[in-house]
């Protein structure tokens, strides 16, 4: 029963990756684009947890918070140059 529940979650959540991949691909405006790279990578994220439980192992929680960090500093620095037009402001004469 577990590995069933397991797998059925695996495959909702893979479906919902593909989803997103297509609002990604085919968004109509460039903040639905970021919501939904964000959204791919917290999908990730439960994709590698659902794995970890699994395989009884430990040894992804690294890779979760890796993932995690990534996607909380993708998203960030995409809204950065959303609002401002640039990530890392480059001026020498200040």
């Amino acid at each position: 029963m577990f590995m069933i529940v397991m797998t059925l979650s695996l495959v909702i959540v893979a479906i919902s990756t593909l989803l997103y991949v297509y609002r990604l691909v085919k968004g109509p405006t460039t903040p639905d684009r970021v919501i939904a790279l964000d959204a791919i990578g917290i999908n990730l994220i439960a994709i590698t947890a659902i794995i970890s439980i699994v395989l009884s192992s430990s040894a992804f929680v690294e890779v979760i918070l890796l993932l995690g960090i990534l996607a909380f500093i993708g998203t960030v620095a995409f809204s950065k140059f959303l609002e401002k037009g640039e990530i890392i402001k480059y001026d020498r004469n200040q």
